[in-house]
């Protein structure tokens, strides 16, 4: 019983050391944002990279997303209401929910786990103790940019991918249902709400800060060559994609109640 309890608290310690290195490391790119203009070419590169060079893999997902909650809406709300609530029940459910959090999990892995590796990569072959010896903060000339990136253009990619479902969505019901366009667009218009855009939009704000954010903290933490930055890959994945679902109940309750 004593090991039992000697492991969950050495367990229970290294969690709160953890979340008050994560908290240092916040503090420090809030603090470096003085320096923003220093870092606009990095910020400028980030922005490409996370933004643009996810957009094929963002269209492929949110066509098949949309086409499948429409068809899925249609099946389950077909004997209950009328047509158009199709479109009404489509649109609100993707911009609340689906895109935000659907592309918050998809960039952890793709995003996340390649900022871990590339900084893991530098980490232990040295390349961060050398911009420190050069007197360059690597908090703010490799976080902050990442950080700052994310949680730009996740939003971007939201509104992207909010366009892309919901006309494929539109397509595929109009194509599979017979619903008509004017029944579509009704439902769309009556029960739409800015305010639902606005949730939508600062959900994907905070998910890009944050799984960039866990991506650079786990890989500037990295130790153990090679397999220290497998390690550090796959945490940042699976913390950022865990945080994501639970952020999502905080911010749904906060926002919408």
């Amino acid at each position: 019983m004593g090991r039992l309890f000697a492991f969950l608290g050495g367990q229970l310690a290294a969690f709160f050391i953890q979340v008050f290195q994560m908290f240092c490391y916040g503090v420090q790119c809030v603090t470096e944002m003085r320096h923003l203009y220093l870092y606009r070419h990095q910020i400028m590169g980030q922005c490409y990279a996370v933004g643009v060079g996810s957009l094929p893999l963002v269209c492929l997902i949110s066509a098949f997303s949309g086409m499948a909650v429409a068809i899925q809406t249609a099946y389950q709300m077909e004997a209950y209401v009328p047509d158009y609530m199709v479109g009404a029940l489509m649109v609100r459910s993707v911009i609340l929910v689906l895109s935000p959090i659907l592309l918050g999990l998809v960039l952890a892995g793709r995003v996340g786990a390649g900022i871990a590796s590339e900084l893991g990569t530098m980490k232990v072959s040295e390349q961060v103790d050398a911009l420190t010896s050069m007197a360059v903060d690597p908090v703010g000339y490799l976080m902050l940019p990442r950080m700052l990136a994310g949680a730009i253009m996740l939003p971007v990619l939201v509104i992207y991918s909010f366009l892309v479902a919901n006309i494929c969505g539109f397509g595929m019901s109009m194509i599979k249902m017979a619903i008509t366009p004017t029944e579509l667009v009704k439902g769309m218009k009556l029960y739409f709400e800015v305010y639902d855009v606005f949730v939508g939009l600062v959900k994907s704000v905070v998910y890009g800060g944050l799984l960039t954010f866990m991506g650079s903290y786990m890989g500037l933490c990295t130790a153990g060559g090679a397999q220290g930055v497998g390690r550090a890959a796959t945490a940042a994945v699976v913390i950022s994609s865990a945080l994501v679902l639970i952020l999502d109940y905080f911010l749904t309750h906060a926002l919408l109640y």
